[in-house]
């Protein structure tokens, strides 16, 4: 294993469609060139899961990411509590290689639940998480002789296209590493070098290697047809996706029969999910004391339990995402799981603790389109990563604020007066040996719930491009009078023409009403499946004013309309292939999905299944000498390449339905996710 050490739719106003770098004319020599048969944007779980399928089938895999660490939601953004649906975890119904990693989590620790959370079936240790995905890409590619090239605390920085724009044909990326005299990676916080990060000239703080990613040849020197390679966009915001200009969403999409729960009629660019910045909390013996962080007041309003007053405990807010509970544990019980013993480490991951919901245009953290074109990070060579610095910081503070409300603070911005107490029983971790492996002690990238997702390309019955929406996936009751009330006659008639799965036809000739068409009881099935995912529609919705931590702030009413029940669901090959760029595949969270369906189709075991999806698919194109986007152009035709597509998947072990999945079976009442 081979890496450079140390050296638009109406609804949601995508962005333009024209490539928005400058085709690579930067003036730069590269320190480095590297060739690859498949280029992965982002080492998540996305970009593991799709690396890990590439390499066992033989494929040269360049592979960067920003921090030092792979795994992303497992590891750098220390989320390390798998968020499972309870049916699908009964049944063990998940990828392959998502399989392989909780054994191992289980074979280290000797116990499937080392954390004794009460959230999930596992819990764990972030760094943990990083060594064993590691070994897992070093046996994949001693499996199938491929090649990872592997390119920590690196970015891209451009990308290079053909004359017409449909190809990429060459990307430059920064590898940082400290500058002489300066302390390690991950002594700072995200925010104090992120800019630094995506700039070609070495500074006071960091060392720069400038790499070009380019196809690699085949013996004989020639290059791979109709594509000399396949780039995969696995970054956890869509870096890929703005650069390279093909349309995506962003926030809250316009109020639709396909999404029919969305609280605006005209979308909204910023208010996008909340991301958090975890930490790690050790419960000890003797209490602790702290010093009021400088920042803190500014923050104090936002803190609290949850509305849900069971939540207003202490006990239940540590064991929620404990993350290390050694053996023996006490007889006494909390939400089902040990209460706190000292040594307990929990991971927070709070609502109303460290999540930060900017939800304006004024400190939205992904910058829009327009927001990244004002600030010249589309220019040439001008891309600094595509969110907004000052918002990074303040969910730094906010997190770090949150521990020190917990162990010294008795006020609650949701329950009010005489429900908080002190809790100095607690040890902030911090240190490279801590659980994030930051000598500040947060994660060393924030947990990011929501990305720039694509506008998928227009297809049979998606005229204005495919996503998969809301009524794709909702157990909704779409009877409710709010439908009634917020929908026209006309789009609450087409929402459930939409619902009325084998009855459609018959209820389109003879225009049944509405209140007569027996609605499906099962998710929409997809023909090009290549990958499934099953999660509660789930949000952490923006605050309602800038800036979000003001008193009195609210969430942003009406988001939480869609929040709920899913129905088991899929992945549609179409949500993978972007419109304009024929090489270009995306993996995670920026699917072409709508604001709620993204809600579910965000959760570990989905974003592990979407990365093999697009790494088995980027190889198969390869071997077959086809663009992905050929095996769904005709549907819904059948299409025999792919067919053979999702063979493949499913001979690997990789899911592309859920068991028993058919039009004809509408009994899915156990597989409500909670």
């Amino acid at each position: 294993m081979q890496a450079i050490a140390q050296t638009t739719s109406p609804d949601e106003a995508p962005v333009d469609g024209a490539p928005s770098t400058g085709n690579g004319d930067l003036g730069i020599t590269p320190d480095v060139i590297e060739e690859c048969e498949i280029l992965i944007v982002g080492g998540g779980i996305s970009g593991v899961s799709a690396a890990y399928e590439a390499l066992k089938m033989g494929r040269t895999v360049c592979m960067t990411e920003l921090t030092d660490w792979v795994g992303g939601q497992l590891s750098s953004q220390g989320t390390s509590a798998l968020d499972e649906a309870r049916m699908q975890r009964q049944l063990l119904y998940f990828a392959a290689g998502y399989l392989d990693f909780r054994q191992r989590i289980q074979d280290k620790y000797g116990i499937r639940n080392p954390g004794d959370c009460w959230v999930s079936a596992t819990c764990f240790i972030p760094g943990d998480a990083h060594n064993l995905l590691w070994e897992m890409l070093e046996e994949a590619e001693d499996e199938g002789d491929g090649e990872l090239r592997a390119f920590p605390s690196t970015v891209i920085k451009d990308l290079e296209f053909n004359a017409d724009g449909t190809i990429i044909t060459a990307a430059t990326a920064i590898q940082h590493t400290p500058a002489p005299d300066t302390p390690p990676l991950n002594t700072e916080p995200l925010s104090a070098f992120i800019e630094d990060a995506y700039r070609f000239e070495d500074s006071d703080r960091l060392s720069k290697t400038t790499i070009r990613f380019v196809p690699k040849p085949d013996e004989d020197g020639n290059l791979p047809n109709p594509s000399p390679w396949y780039v995969i966009e696995a970054t956890e915001t869509g870096e890929i996706v703005a650069l390279s200009g093909v349309p995506y969403r962003l926030g809250l999409d316009a109020r639709s029969p396909l999404n029919p729960s969305s609280p605006t009629e005209t979308g909204d660019l910023y208010c996008t999910q909340g991301f958090t910045y975890t930490f790690a909390m050790e419960r000890t013996a003797e209490p602790q004391v702290y010093e009021e962080p400088s920042f803190y007041q500014r923050y104090r309003p936002y803190y609290g339990y949850d509305p849900n007053p069971r939540l207003a405990d202490m006990d239940v807010v540590f064991t929620y995402r404990r993350i290390w509970s050694e053996l023996p544990r006490p007889e006494e019980r909390v939400f089902g799981v040990s209460v706190p013993k000292p040594g307990d480490i929990s991971m927070q991951n709070w609502v109303w603790g460290n999540d930060y919901r900017p939800g304006t245009s004024q400190d939205n953290l992904i910058l829009t389109h327009d927001q990244l074109d004002a600030a010249g990070q589309l220019d040439p060579g001008g891309w600094l990563g595509g969110l907004r610095t000052e918002t990074l910081q303040a969910g730094e503070e906010l997190a770090l604020g949150f521990f020190y409300w917990i162990v010294a603070d008795d006020t609650d911005s949701q329950l009010g007066e005489g429900v908080k107490e002190p809790h100095p029983n607690h040890r902030f971790l911090y240190g490279f040996d801590s659980p994030m492996g930051t000598e500040h002690g947060l994660s060393k990238y924030p947990y990011i719930r929501e990305s720039r997702r694509i506008v998928g390309r227009p297809a049979y019955g998606y005229p204005q491009g495919f996503a998969i929406n809301e009524i794709d996936i909702s157990w909704a009751d779409f009877r409710d009078e709010y439908y009634r009330e917020t929908l026209s006659p006309n789009a609450y008639r087409t929402l459930w023409l939409g619902l009325a799965g084998l009855d459609t036809t018959a209820a389109i000739l003879n225009e049944t009403p509405p209140d007569e068409i027996e609605r499906r009881t099962r998710a929409t099935i997809f023909p090009d499946s290549v990958g499934i995912a099953q999660y509660a529609i789930d949000f952490h919705p923006c605050m309602a004013d800038y800036p979000a931590e003001a008193p009195g702030n609210i969430e942003r009413p009406g988001v939480r309309q869609a929040h709920g029940r899913a129905y088991p669901g899929q992945i549609p090959l179409q949500a993978l292939i972007p419109q304009q760029i024929d090489n270009l595949l995306v993996a995670g969270k920026n699917i072409a999905a709508s604001y709620s369906a993204a809600a579910a189709y965000r959760v570990h075991s989905f974003e592990w299944s979407s990365g093999a999806a697009a790494g088995t698919t980027a190889s198969f194109a390869l071997s077959e000498g086809l663009f992905p986007y050929t095996l769904v152009d005709d549907l819904p035709r059948p299409e025999p390449e792919l067919l053979a597509l999702q063979q493949l998947l499913q001979a690997n072990g990789n899911p592309t339905a859920f068991p028993n999945t058919s039009i004809f079976n509408l009994d899915w009442e156990d597989w409500a996710p909670w």
